[in-house]
């Protein structure tokens, strides 16, 4: 007579739920996680990434803290970046204008731990967090610029100094949210510009509809162009023709007024 076969020992580590989390073994480029403290209208933003990137691999890593006055908001820019070897796939990211000629960049991006690299396929299962890089423009422009060899294009938007400041408000209070309850990023539905295009919608409820082109940021800026947030002055290929920005950022790349001069 045959033994019956005892009962398989489960792993119960395979069944546990996996929650995002803050406290992992990070690659050092986002390691801290920036937050902002707002007193009326001083802000001040604490772990501003500014990595001196000799190559791709080999930078310093360098976060200061940065205070700004928000009634001193002109501006806010839309950066789109293709990536050449997948079309339609692209990185999408902001950049805030002050009247004293500084700007403030934010990253909507995968958070890597050390070892790690992107793969879209892997962002739809919870293999990444997300976090918001904020940044000096010389650091997120000059890295896909000048060392991951990427187009990059700047574009001026229509947005008003009042509407730039209340997005930007509604980026840094993510900001914030993100330090206490982390996140996991989705290829598809907490990405780079699914979070822009949040942003505006909280601001102007419907603005920005959904559309393949939110999906695939690579073509985000033509959906930009044709809801008017950019310039349309000109046509969208004489538009961006103008916003591409890889030039100066090679040439000006030490320049310590590197935002004032990618924009001329």
């Amino acid at each position: 007579m045959l033994k019956p076969l005892p009962s398989p020992e489960l792993n119960p580590d395979l069944f546990k739920p996996l929650y995002p989390s803050n406290d992992r073994d990070w690659t050092p480029a986002q390691a801290s996680l920036a937050y902002a403290e707002i007193d009326g209208d001083q802000m001040t933003v604490h772990n501003v990434r500014n990595c001196d990137y000799r190559t791709p691999e080999d930078f310093t890593v360098e976060y200061d803290d940065r205070t700004y006055d928000l009634r001193t908001v002109e501006s806010v820019d839309f950066i789109m970046v293709p990536f050449s070897t997948i079309p339609g796939v692209g990185h999408t990211m902001l950049s805030f204008g002050f009247s004293d000629g500084r700007h403030l960049a934010v990253s909507v991006e995968i958070r890597k731990e050390k070892g790690e690299s992107y793969g879209p396929l892997k962002g739809f299962f919870r293999q990444y967090e997300i976090i918001y890089v904020v940044a000096d423009e010389r650091d997120v422009i000059g890295l896909r610029a000048n060392h991951w060899l990427e187009n990059v294009y700047v574009y001026r938007t229509r947005a008003t100094p009042e509407q730039s400041r209340a997005l930007l408000t509604t980026v840094m209070q993510r900001v914030n949210k993100l330090v206490d309850q982390p996140e996991f990023y989705n290829t598809l539905t907490n990405n780079c510009t699914t979070n822009i295009v949040r942003h505006i919608n909280q601001l102007s409820p419907g603005l920005v509809q959904y559309d393949y082109r939110v999906l695939l940021p690579g073509y985000s800026d033509q959906l930009a162009y044709e809801l008017g947030l950019l310039d349309t002055d000109t046509t969208f290929e004489q538009t961006k023709l103008r916003a591409r920005v890889n030039y100066p950022a090679y040439v000006y790349r030490e320049s310590p007024d590197f935002s004032e001069k990618i924009r001329r």
